[in-house]
């Protein structure tokens, strides 16, 4: 009888500890991706200004 009683406590102890995990689950953060501009797009409104300024100055 004790056997049958440890073997049913054994068991019963056997299905918590394999039932689940208490560790909190890893939750991998999201890859935002930003685009880049190139640098030539910065200069390129100044100098198209240049050219008309430069323009204007010369057929005056």
């Amino acid at each position: 009888m004790k056997k049958l009683v440890l073997a049913a406590a054994l068991t019963a102890a056997a299905s918590t500890v394999s039932a689940g995990n208490i560790a909190e689950p890893i939750v991998e953060a999201p890859v935002i991706v930003e685009e880049t501009r190139s640098s030539s797009s910065g200069i390129l409104l100044p100098l198209i200004l240049l050219v008309l300024v430069g323009a204007a100055v010369a057929s005056s």
